[in-house]
């Protein structure tokens, strides 16, 4: 099935979705971008353009590459124009009730054949294919942040994933130069269910006083070789996706031990939600345009 893929359409052009959708277009397939949000798509397609003209600068890709790959990428507020794809990438909102919404109607629009991936980093594959009346073409690809840079890509086969469609996923995937590694269906899959507690612990560490965030990052940073602390992690990531996965952890395995520290619950009910926001465990000032450095110069 994969050596036949040619058309990708990914779902949700935020940083994830056009991550993905910039991977397809560099590596020859055409893809179909939607968003409901026609300016999301303007700031998407100018991301992946300057991301990719990076790429060239550093010669990472080739000139040609550079050239062609923009303009395979189409931007599309109509789900119908996923009729013709081979593979969608659904990259919306963490919640399980919208997605299983968007496979359902996904389900009515796209071509028999095709495959429907999600890039949950936690919720059930099994769950989100029940929405289908094709679970054996449902699969979970999880791509890591950002998609372009990072190496890793989990494939989830849920209850009634086929052999050919997870073929097909890892092939892809492989396609694009990642690593992939195979996770069966279970809360967090692998990633999140082992990175997740040890964020939701460090946010217990901080929230009883056991050390600053400064030092809470720096000890782990520099004991256990890690680039960033698990706080600042957090922040790059979301705290409110942070808080999502340990619900679906808390739900999905039914331990105490995956109860969301009442600090990361209070943070994103604060709004404080990281990077993203300009605040989160830490503060990120925003530099006004009027004093930002002139390119030119």
């Amino acid at each position: 099935m994969e050596e036949k893929m040619k058309v990708m359409g990914v779902v949700g052009s935020g940083q994830m979705g056009s991550g993905i959708a910039q991977l397809g277009v560099m590596h020859g397939l055409d893809v179909w971008l939607v968003d409901t949000d026609p300016d999301a798509l303007v700031r998407a397609t100018k991301s992946i353009s300057s991301s990719i003209q990076k790429f060239v600068s550093k010669g990472q890709l080739s000139q040609a590459v550079g050239t062609d790959a923009p303009r395979r990428l189409r931007c599309t507020s109509n789900l119908k124009d996923l009729h013709s794809a081979d593979i969608i990438v659904e990259a919306i909102v963490e919640s399980e009730d919208v997605k299983k919404k968007l496979f359902s109607e996904l389900d009515k629009i796209t071509k028999a054949s095709a495959i429907l991936a999600s890039n949950t980093s936690s919720i059930s594959i099994t769950r989100l294919a029940s929405a289908t009346s094709r679970p054996c073409q449902v699969i979970g690809m999880h791509f890591m942040n950002p998609p372009p840079l990072m190496k890793l890509v989990e494939v989830i086969r849920g209850a009634d994933t086929s052999d050919e469609t997870f073929r097909a996923t890892k092939a892809l995937a492989e396609r694009f130069g990642k690593t992939v590694v195979c996770s069966q269906d279970y809360a967090g899959f692998i990633v999140n269910r082992i990175l997740m507690p040890m964020i939701n612990e460090a946010f217990f560490t901080l929230y009883t006083g056991v050390a600053t965030k400064e030092d809470i990052d720096g000890g782990m940073k520099l004991g256990t070789n890690q680039p960033m602390g698990p706080l600042q992690l957090a922040d790059f990531i979301g705290l409110d996706v942070c808080l999502s996965i340990m619900k679906v952890l808390h739900t999905g395995l039914g331990d105490s031990k995956y109860a969301p520290c009442p600090l990361l619950v209070q943070y994103v009910d604060a709004g404080r939600l990281g990077k993203k926001r300009g605040i989160g465990v830490y503060d990120y000032p925003r530099v006004p345009e009027s004093v930002k450095p002139n390119a030119r110069l």
